[in-house]
């Protein structure tokens, strides 16, 4: 029998110099669903984190598997949206009540799943909403992706609403709610 080799995930601060990476990521990924890419659009953050992420105190991240970006995952934070029943409309959008945080763009390759790579950004998250004082984080995510909602709900997300993506492909998503 040979000895296993053991995977080594990090995750850090994205920086422009990932963009390019990070598009791969989120660009395989929307292929193996056969969604839409646009770059000059939808997809246009991933091509400026700086400016679409840091410059507004958000915080973008990936995470590496022996040395190789596998995934993705930002936060976006806002002030505390109205008190709710489970999801509230805020400028005709549904979000999801009381949130003042936003898990964005958690995606990880297909061959990387499964090996803590996802729950290892959703814990970078986490803790950079708690550095913020953050309460309660907003997560919408398209109903194809079980595996990523069997995730956040083992790690204690809640259903709380569900909606059309306002992106070009009009997804319908599951809303959660996560209590920091």
């Amino acid at each position: 029998m040979q000895p296993s080799k053991l995977l080594s995930v990090q995750i850090r601060l994205a920086t422009r110099a990932d963009e390019p990476a990070l598009q791969h990521v989120i660009r395989t990924v929307y292929e193996e669903y056969d969604w839409g890419w646009f770059p000059d659009g939808y997809h246009e953050d991933l091509y400026d984190i700086e400016t679409f992420y840091f410059a507004k105190g958000n915080q973008f991240f990936v995470a590496e598997l022996d040395g190789e970006v596998v995934g993705t995952a930002a936060v976006d934070f806002m002030p505390q949206l109205p008190e709710g029943d489970g999801t509230v409309v805020v400028d005709g959008v549904i979000r999801v009540a009381a949130a003042d945080c936003s898990l964005e763009r958690l995606y990880v390759l297909p061959h990387a799943r499964g090996k803590g790579v996802g729950s290892g950004l959703w814990r970078a998250t986490i803790e950079a909403a708690k550095e913020k004082g953050c309460n309660v984080m907003e997560i919408w995510s398209d109903k194809r992706l079980e595996d990523a909602h069997r995730l956040y709900e083992k790690l204690g997300a809640i259903r709380a609403g569900e909606r059309l993506c306002h992106d070009p492909d009009q997804s319908p998503e599951w809303g959660m709610a996560f209590n920091i």
